[in-house]
């Protein structure tokens, strides 16, 4: 009797949710895993612009973090529903105590992290993060990566992402989840 090649992985049962700084790679890694593992993907922050019926940047100027925190977190409880998706978040949806508890209770957390000035070279190129406007990137990463990487350690898995292609980082997803 011939034995398959392939081995037999149990079947992903529930998201897996993307944390991590912004320009870390969450929507560019996600969908490229999502492809690899046949799963749907979500884009959290396009959910809730397509939500508010405005871009992040209008929400955050017209109401504020607070505001878009909590409809945030609406968006992503609904994201979260059971069904195995990939879900990349915006970088402070795990530090919202309500929104992270969710995330670890109902799907697997990974943790994609890469050191600040990683992330400002790769966020300079686009000016659509509130957080950045007007300010040195590399600094508000530092800042931003000394309050937050605490919280993000608290994700199950934790995936480095370096200055190489995206596929390496899927690559390394796929090692840590057993694929």
């Amino acid at each position: 009797m011939l034995q398959s090649a392939k081995p037999d992985f149990p079947p992903i049962d529930r998201a897996i949710v993307l944390v991590g700084l912004m320009g870390v790679g969450k929507s560019t890694v996600g969908r490229r895993l999502a492809t690899r593992l046949r799963l749907p993907f979500v884009d959290a922050d396009e959910e809730i612009e397509r939500a508010a019926g405005m871009p992040i940047t209008e929400i955050f100027e017209r109401f504020g973090e607070a505001y878009f925190r909590d409809g945030e977190r609406r968006v992503i409880a609904r994201l979260i529903d059971g069904t195995p998706k990939i879900v990349a978040t915006g970088g402070g949806a795990f530090v919202n105590e309500e929104t992270r508890d969710l995330i670890l209770r109902d799907a697997t957390a990974i943790w994609l992290h890469a050191h600040p000035d990683v992330l400002a070279e790769r966020v300079k190129r686009r000016d659509t993060r509130p957080l950045l406007r007007g300010r040195d990137p590399a600094q508000v990463l530092r800042d931003l990566a000394a309050v937050r990487d605490p919280l993000y350690a608290l994700a199950p898995i934790h995936v480095s992402s370096h200055k190489a292609p995206h596929e390496n980082t899927v690559a390394a997803i796929l090692k840590a989840i057993g694929r």
